[in-house]
């Protein structure tokens, strides 16, 4: 085997061991998203399209050089008068053009499977990291439905509660009003110590009433923080990746322009 075919033959048996890692389970999809960007792999991901139409190309040459060379022993035709060791050589050649032509197409379409494996992984993890930002959002929304249902029920509670303490105050009133005109002294300074002790719980209820408000105001208000600060986040990362963009504008441009300079310098001195 030659020195070329010899490195083809490598570069198959590593894309076998590379089938076989992606295959099994060695590692989860998001383990295998964080090695795929990489800094190592992203500067290399940047030219992957180069890279990839270079080796099929490459590899398909080799391959339609094996066909070649499969249909010129194969179309060859022994004769009764032909020696045995010319024979040998001949069914030698041909054997070996059959071996190049199955490394050369393997090798061709195990690099497909790899592009493959590798974008079906990528997406993979994409997906599970959707899927879990989602049911955390649904967490979230439940907690936040089954905290303002609480609250709800709460706030009937203290209203039941109210208008029950309200109930009990009239009808305390009129109970004074009948007992002062019966004129019972002592009854009448005991109901009034009730009364007062019923308007103080009234007033602690309008307490927890204002505060209560003051917390959904308060909630309300940092709701709307939050949103703020994921609306400054999006466009922080907007301006990130305009000025990612324009810093890349400028570095080609930056290299055109020391192309250019260096051929004008070229041409100045060939004209000297």
């Amino acid at each position: 085997m030659g020195l070329v075919w010899t490195l083809i033959a490598g570069f198959l048996y590593a894309e076998i061991c590379v089938v076989l890692l992606l295959v099994l389970p060695v590692a989860s999809p998001y383990k295998w998203n964080r090695f795929f960007k990489s800094k190592f792999l992203a500067m290399i991901a940047r030219q992957a399209h180069l890279y990839f139409f270079l080796i099929m190309g490459v590899l398909v040459l080799f391959l339609l050089e094996a066909i070649r060379e499969m249909r010129k022993y194969s179309n060859q035709e022994h004769s009764s008068d032909v020696h045995l060791n010319t024979e040998m050589q001949h069914s030698m050649r041909l054997f070996r053009a059959q071996r190049n032509f199955y490394i050369s197409g393997f090798a061709i379409f195990l690099v497909l499977v790899i592009r493959r494996l590798v974008t079906l992984i990528s997406a993979q993890a994409n997906l599970l990291d959707q899927n879990e930002a989602t049911l955390k959002q649904a967490q979230s929304a439940s907690a936040i439905i089954r905290s303002l249902v609480e609250d709800r029920n709460t706030e009937k509670a203290d209203e039941a509660k109210e208008d029950s303490t309200l109930a009990e105050i009239t009808y305390i009133n009129h109970f004074i009003i009948a007992l002062h005109a019966n004129k019972k002294c002592s009854t009448l300074t005991n109901l009034r110590k009730r009364v007062q002790g019923l308007n103080a719980n009234m007033s602690q209820l309008t307490l927890i009433t204002k505060m209560k408000e003051r917390i959904h105001e308060l909630t309300a208000e940092l709701n709307r923080e939050k949103k703020d600060k994921e609306a400054l986040k999006s466009q922080a990362e907007g301006l990130n990746k305009e000025y990612d963009r324009l810093t890349e504008e400028y570095s080609k441009l930056q290299k055109r322009m020391n192309i250019n300079a260096e051929g004008g310098d070229k041409a100045d001195k060939k004209a000297a």
